[in-house]
């Protein structure tokens, strides 16, 4: 009971610490005041910005945004870092709200504007961006969330050796008990205590960030291709360190096939090594953008039609679809894992 307690409580915590993150923020809006405005009104609203927005990365977390009577933008959201290297100079810090006037930004070294997220130099300095833009923010929460539940759980497990799991910990196990026993044995036998924990790290990650972009405002981090490519690698670099001499001798040396041939088959099983991963990334980054472009676009037509039956009709197209969406979030994240547990496997088993 108390290890749930302390769990509840560090939630609490993480809760009060956005709320209070976002609520400053959201008063360095576009013109710089607080408040929004009389005679603000919702902007004219545009499908395809709207989708593009949210499936894209960005430097503003923006939440919401407005058009006041004079045609100014109010943008409410989280104000995140901008830090910018400038070759020979040395490093910019300033908040990403600045950009949000759509004027060049004043900095020590010069100035700097915002062309569609990529920030240049107005004054043709080579710069590096290393700002924490919306999915890696997003990435970070999943982080700190997973840190904190997986505390939670594993000091659930010390102090309830040899009883019932109860909490936190009862609703993880089912999920941690059916990848390791269905998921990750089967393709690694003996070898599954070895490599449990990075693939048990790489469902819940890719979980955790799948479910945090169907929050309303939510980052599609693990809808990006970057993301996607970060976790192919991880399996490639495992994958490939591992390797035994069966494995390797397998792509050197094809088993059966006559000496003439290996000129041609050594290419193939070469590249076989980059695509394994290839379509991980590309798997997992199709299917994550695709559904939000579909699950927003019939979003839309409750806005675009403007007839009240039509948000009748869409809602039962719509959350449907959400949970859809919710059930891919976990189907991705499982296929992601297998498919790695499969290759990690075939690259440590011993041929007979």
């Amino acid at each position: 009971m108390k290890s749930n307690l302390s769990f509840y409580r560090r939630l609490a915590m993480l809760a009060v610490l956005l709320t209070a993150l976002v609520q400053t923020s959201s008063l360095q809006a576009s013109d710089g005041h607080g408040e929004p405005h009389d005679g603000e009104h919702i902007k004219e609203y545009n499908p395809v910005e709207t989708i593009l927005h949210h499936v894209k990365d960005e430097h503003y977390w923006t939440f919401y945004s407005t058009t006041d009577d004079h045609g100014h933008e109010h943008h409410y959201g989280i104000n995140l870092p901008v830090i910018l290297y400038v070759e020979g100079k040395g490093f910019e810090f300033f908040g990403s709200s600045e950009f949000l006037h759509h004027k060049p930004v004043k900095g020590k070294f010069g100035s700097y504007e915002n062309h569609h997220e990529h920030i240049s130099s107005v004054d043709g300095d080579h710069i590096y961006d290393l700002s924490l833009t919306k999915n890696a923010a997003s990435t970070g929460l999943s982080v700190l969330l997973l840190i904190i539940i997986f505390s939670a759980i594993s000091k659930g497990y010390k102090n309830n050796a040899g009883k019932a799991p109860s909490g936190i910990q009862s609703f993880f196990e089912p999920l941690i008990v059916y990848m390791r026993d269905e998921v990750i044995k089967p393709n690694l036998g003996h070898n599954t205590d070895r490599f449990l924990p990075y693939l048990l790290t790489l469902f819940f990650f890719i979980l955790f960030n799948n479910l945090l972009g169907l929050l309303p405002g939510g980052a599609n981090a693990s809808g990006n291709i970057s993301f996607t490519m970060l976790m192919a690698i991880f399996t490639l670099i495992i994958t490939n360190i591992n390797g035994n001499k069966e494995y390797w001798g397998h792509i050197f040396a094809t088993p059966g096939v006559p000496g003439w041939l290996l000129p041609i088959m050594i290419p193939v099983e070469i590249i076989g090594i980059f695509t394994k991963p290839i379509a991980l990334m590309l798997r997992l980054f199709a299917n994550i953008t695709g559904g939000h472009i579909v699950l927003l676009s019939f979003m839309s037509l409750v806005f675009i039609l403007e007839a009240a039956w039509v948000g009748g009709v869409a809602s039962f197209i719509i959350v449907p679809l959400y949970f859809m969406e919710i059930f891919v979030a976990f189907l991705q994240a499982y296929i992601f894992t297998m498919l790695s547990a499969l290759f990690i496997g075939s690259a440590v088993a011993e041929h007979h």
